[in-house]
């Protein structure tokens, strides 16, 4: 989302595609499908291993991108995805990731659920207007942030911070598991 924010590229269409995503899978969680992943304990255990995987890997990626910085042209054009290539990258990295099952149906849903039936679509309502909220700010308002990116520091810096990010989450989560 930032570099395509960055890059001011196809970004209405991964805003709506991370926003409507989170929507779904929230309203999921909050219909009853938290309830389902909670009573299946293995399915859990596994979603769960497969976050901690997915967040590990990508923040030892990040950590291996901090050491060998980089600048991003925003202007430049270079290696520019389609806006097919953009939507398939926000998919894959939504789709394939466990973690965002953990955090929107695990864990906004079984929320959700607690509260009687127009309550909680409110609720649904009210988190994934949120979600569309920090999506949308990220991706249009990254584009305030192109000067700074334009230095590898700047990137050697947020790679850094995501992969340590990335691997904190990754343990933690990894508490869950035993």
């Amino acid at each position: 989302m930032l570099r395509q924010g960055l890059r001011r590229e196809h970004v209405g269409i991964v805003v709506l595609w991370c926003a409507l995503s989170d929507a779904v899978l929230m309203a999921a969680g909050v219909a009853g499908l938290a309830g389902v992943l909670g009573a299946q304990p293995a399915l859990t255990f596994w979603l769960t291993l497969g976050g901690v995987t997915f967040l590990a890997v990508y923040g030892v990626l990040a950590l291996r991108r901090a050491l060998r910085p980089s600048a991003l042209h925003a202007a430049a054009g270079q290696g520019a995805l389609t806006a097919l290539q953009a939507l398939a990258q926000a998919a894959a990295f939504t789709l394939l990731n466990p973690h965002v099952y953990l955090d929107t149906v695990v864990l906004v849903g079984s929320v959700g659920a607690r509260y009687e039936l127009v309550d909680r679509w409110w609720y649904t309502a009210g988190a994934a207007s949120a979600s569309a909220l920090w999506f949308s700010a990220l991706g249009y308002g990254a584009r305030l942030l192109a000067p700074w990116f334009e230095r590898p520091r700047a990137w050697q810096a947020l790679d850094a911070f995501v992969g340590a990010t990335m691997l904190v989450l990754a343990g933690l989560l990894a508490t869950r598991l035993f």
